[in-house]
C-alpha cells in the first residue's frame, strides 16, 4: 500500500501535499500497492493490474512432507515422488482419474526426486541417496531397473528413441539407459552436479548443473556446449517449449555457504527445501552425506531465469530478490509458468517485462509442473506433500482485501472508484472502518459502495482506518473483469497544531537572510535542548547557522500539524512583571526569528509563539496554538570596574587588584595588558568565572620607568568595560 495524496483535475492526477483542506485520495495501482493485501482467486500482475485467477484445486494430499516431481501416463494417471522426515521408505503415490489416491510402490531410499513414463506406460522413480532407477510393473511391485553408481538422482527424460536419460550426482554425469536397463556414462559435466534435465525435439539434451550454474547443451553425440553460466550457483530447472525455445531457472549466490544443514530433530512445521527438492553440497571432498526429509536453510540470492534463443543467444527474463523458482512449466497456451517458495507462488510469464502471479497456495513450494492434453497444469508442492490443478479456465469470483489504510488522524470518507474494463462481468467495492489499526470485531460492518458507473460514495462511519474488498465476477462466457486502480477518497479533520519547544540563541549572532554572504562570521547552534552558553562553533541541524552581529538576539522552536498543514508564526515579546505581549513578528513561515535588542531595556524578558494553520485551512476552520519561553536575558550594559590599585612590591615586583561587577549576567573574562603590550587573561580570586561580581589580583614586572597597566572585563554578552592604572 502506498499513500498518493492527489487533487482531483480535469487532466491527470498530479500529487501534491496533504493539507487538511484538500481532500487526498490512497490509490493503489502498482503491484506493490497490494504486497501487503489478501488475494483470493485473483492474480496480480506486475504492472498492479487485478483479474480473476486460473482455477487453483487441491486434487490429492499425500502422507509425505515434500513432493518433488510429477508425471501422467497415457490413461491419465498421475504419479507423484517425494519424501517425509522418519520415512523408512520413499513413496510413490498414484491419483486415478476419479481422483483417487494411493500408495503405488513403497522403494528403498529416502527421496525419489525424478519420475519418467515410457510409451509402454511403464513408470520409473529415482531414489536418493545412493540412487537407483526403480521400474514399476503394473502389479505394483518394483525392480531396480539401473543402477548408475551414484549418490544422487535428481532428473530423468526419455528420448524419441526410448533411452533413458538420468542426471546425477555428486560427480555431475548423466547416464544413457536403454530400454532394456543396460547403460553407461553419456556425459561428464565436470560439475558437482546435474540437476535438472530436459529433451528437445532432435533428442539434444539440456542440463543444468550445481554449484557453477552452467545451462549446458549435449548432443545426441555426446558433444557438450554451454550455452550460458548463471551468476546464480544452481539452475534449479530447465525446460524445452514447443517452439524450441530453452528455459532455465537459476539460484542462490555463488559465494554463499553450503545449503547442506543436519537433520532435525523432528519434522519442521515449514521447513524450507534446498532448490527443486536438492541439498546443494559444497564442491570440497569428501562430500558430506544430504539430508533430504530435513530442514534445509533458507536461500540466499533470490532467483534469475533466462531464455536461449535459437541462435543460442541467452536473455534474462525474470528475476526476483527472494523468491526460488524450484520448478518451470508450460500452460495449455504454452505460456512459461514458475513454481516458487517460500510462499507456494506460482507466476505466469506474460512478456519479457511483464508477469503475473497467478496463485499463492496452501503450501510452501511449487516444486513441480506437469501439461495435461486437457490444457490443466498438475502441479507437485512441498510442505505439505499436495498435488494441485491448475485451470483450465478461470475462476467465477474472486475478490482482494486490503491492507488497512491509515489517515493518520480521524477523517471523513468520500468516494470510492475504480478503473479497468468490466469485460461483461462485475465488480463490486465494500469498504469498513474503525479506529483500531487491525480490523476486529469493533470496526463497523462491511458497507457496500453503491457504484454509478465506476464510483459511489463511501458509506462506513468517520474513523481514522479503512479496509476496502474489491469483488471481481466472471462473465457468462468466463472472460475476467481486469482493474488497474483503487481510490478511496478522504478529509482529515483539522487538528490544532503544536509548539513543542522554544529556544534562544546565544546574544550578538542572527539568523542570516537569504542572501546573506557565506564568508560573515557564522555560529552553528546545537541541536534543540542542547544547551550550552559557549560561543564556540557547534554542530546543528542544517538551517540553523548565525552570523554575528552586535546586540541581536535570537529564537527557534519546533512546531507540528498532525494534519501536515503548512504553519504560519507570530512572535511576542513582554519583559517578565508585564501583563501585555508586544509584537515581534507576524506571518513568519520559518521556525526560528532574530532581532536588535539595543532599543529595549536591560532585563529578563520571554517570547511566546503562536502557530497557526490558516495557510492550509478556510478562515473559519484554522486553528491556533501557542507556546510561551522560559525567560532569556537582554544585556547591552557594560560590567563595572572598581577598586583598581597599582602597588609597588619588593625584588622589582607590583601588585594589580582591581573589582569587575555586571548588574546582569556573569563576568566571562577579564584581561590586563602591560606597556601597551598583548592582552592577558587573569584569573580570579575564586579561580572560577562564576560571578556578576569577581575581584582580580595578579603580580607584575616592574621593571625600569613608568608602568602603565590596562584592564578590560567582558560578560556574557560581549560587553566590555576598561580602566587603567600607572605607577611611576
Amino acid at each position: 500500500m502506498r499513500l498518493k495524496p492527489v487533487l482531483w483535475t480535469a487532466g491527470p492526477i498530479l500529487a501534491l501535499s496533504a493539507y487538511a483542506v484538500e481532500t487526498s485520495f490512497w490509490q493503489h495501482y502498482d503491484a506493490a500497492d497490494f504486497e501487503n493485501a489478501e488475494l483470493k482467486n485473483v492474480a496480480l500482475r506486475s504492472d498492479g493490474k487485478l483479474s480473476l485467477a486460473p482455477v487453483f484445486k487441491e486434487i490429492h494430499e499425500t502422507t509425505a512432507a515434500y513432493l518433488w516431481a510429477i508425471a501422467q501416463d497415457s490413461k491419465g494417471n498421475l504419479y507423484a515422488g517425494g519424501g517425509a522426515p522418519g520415512s523408512s521408505t520413499a513413496k510413490l503415490f498414484k491419483v486415478d482419474t476419479a481422483g483417487k489416491g494411493s500408495v503405488a510402490a513403497d522403494l528403498d531410499g529416502l527421496e525419489i526426486h525424478a519420475i519418467a513414463i515410457d510409451r509402454q506406460d511403464r513408470v520409473y522413480a529415482a531414489t536418493s541417496p545412493d540412487g537407483k532407477v526403480f521400474r514399476i510393473s503394473a502389479g505394483g511391485k518394483p525392480e531396480v531397473f539401473y543402477d548408475p553408481k551414484a549418490k544422487y538422482i535428481w532428473a530423468m527424460a526419455f528420448s524419441s528413441q526410448g533411452d533413458l536419460f538420468v542426471a546425477t550426482g555428486d560427480k555431475g554425469q548423466i547416464h544413457k539407459v536403454a530400454p532394456s536397463g543396460q547403460g553407461g556414462v553419456f556425459f561428464e559435466t565436470d560439475e558437482t552436479h546435474a540437476r535438472s534435465l530436459a529433451v528437445d525435439a532432435k533428442d539434444n539434451l539440456i542440463a543444468g548443473t550445481e554449484p557453477g550454474g552452467l545451462i549446458i547443451h549435449v548432443s545426441p553425440k555426446a558433444e557438450g556446449f554451454v550455452l550460458y553460466q548463471s551468476s546464480k550457483r544452481e539452475v534449479t530447472s530447465v525446460a524445452v517449449s514447443k517452439d524450441g525455445l530453452i528455459y532455465a531457472a537459476a539460484v542462490g549466490n555463488k559465494k554463499t555457504a553450503p545449503l547442506v544443514s543436519p537433520p532435525p530433530a523432528q519434522i519442521p512445521v515449514t521447513p524450507a527445501p534446498a532448490a527443486g527438492g536438492a541439498v546443494t553440497l559444497a564442491r570440497t571432498q569428501p562430500i558430506p552425506p544430504p539430508t533430504f526429509a530435513s530442514a534445509i536453510p533458507l536461500i540466499s540470492g533470490g532467483s534469475e531465469v533466462y531464455r536461449i534463443n535459437p541462435d543460442r543467444s541467452p536473455r534474462r527474463i525474470w528475476q526476483h530478490a527472494s523468491e526460488v523458482v524450484y520448478a518451470i512449466g508450460f500452460d495449455g497456451g504454452g505460456r512459461v509458468l514458475l513454481g516458487t517458495g517460500n510462499k507456494g507462488r506460482i507466476y505466469r510469464l506474460e512478456s519479457d517485462r511483464l508477469h503475473t502471479m497467478l496463485v499463492n497456495s496452501s503450501s510452501t513450494q511449487i516444486t513441480g509442473f506437469l501439461t495435461a492434453s486437457t490444457g490443466a497444469v498438475y502441479t507437485a508442492a512441498a510442505n505439505l506433500g499436495r498435488i494441485f490443478q491448475l485451470g483450465p479456465g478461470t475462476e467465477k469470483q474472486g475478490q482482494v482485501e486490503s491492507d488497512v489504510l491509515d489517515a493518520g488522524a480521524f477523517s471523513y470518507w468520500g468516494r470510492a472508484r475504480y478503473e479497468g474494463e468490466e469485460h461483461g462481468g462485475q465488480v463490486s467495492l465494500e469498504t469498513r472502518t474503525g479506529n483500531m489499526d487491525r480490523p476486529q470485531k469493533n470496526w463497523s460492518p462491511w458497507s457496500q459502495v453503491t457504484l454509478g458507473g465506476r464510483t459511489g460514495r463511501i458509506g462506513s462511519p468517520s474513523a481514522r482506518f479503512l479496509q476496502y474488498r474489491l469483488r471481481l465476477t466472471a462473465a457468462a462466457s468466463g472472460s475476467s473483469p481486469l482493474v488497474s486502480l483503487v481510490e478511496m477518497a478522504y478529509l482529515t479533520k483539522n487538528v490544532a497544531p503544536v509548539v513543542e519547544e522554544i529556544e534562544a540563541t546565544p546574544p550578538n549572532y542572527r539568523f542570516p537572510a537569504p542572501s546573506a554572504s557565506s564568508s560573515a562570521q557564522t555560529l552553528s547552534l546545537p541541536p534543540m535542548g542542547q544547551k550550552r552558553r559557549s560561543s564556540s562553533s557547534l554542530s546543528l541541524d542544517s538551517g540553523s547557522s548565525l552570523n554575528y552581529a552586535r546586540g541581536w538576539a535570537g529564537v527557534r522552536w519546533k512546531a507540528a500539524d498532525d494534519n501536515g498543514d503548512k504553519l504560519s508564526y507570530t512572535v511576542e515579546i513582554r519583559a517578565i512583571g508585564e501583563q501585555s505581549w508586544k509584537p515581534l513578528k507576524d506571518n513568519l513561515h520559518e521556525a526560528r526569528y532574530s532581532w536588535d535588542t539595543t532599543s529595549f531595556a536591560d532585563g529578563e524578558y520571554q517570547v511566546r509563539v503562536t502557530a497557526s494553520d490558516a495557510p492550509g485551512n478556510p478562515p473559519a476552520e484554522a486553528l491556533k496554538a501557542s507556546l510561551e519561553s522560559e525567560a532569556f536575558l537582554i544585556d547591552n550594559s557594560a560590567p563595572e570596574i572598581s577598586g583598581v590599585a597599582l602597588t609597588a612590591g619588593g625584588g622589582g615586583k607590583a601588585t594589580l587588584r582591581w573589582k569587575a561587577k555586571d548588574g546582569r549576567s556573569v563576568i566571562e573574562k577579564a584581561e590586563y595588558s602591560v606597556n601597551g603590550g598583548e592582552w592577558l587573561v587573569a584569573q580570579p580570586a575564586g579561580r572560577l568565572a562564576d560571578s556578576p561580581e569577581l575581584t582580580y589580583e595578579v603580580t607584575l614586572e616592574r621593571g625600569q620607568g613608568e608602568l602603565s597597566v590596562a584592564i578590560r572585563a567582558t560578560d556574557e554578552f560581549e560587553n566590555q568595560a576598561v580602566a587603567k592604572a600607572s605607577l611611576r
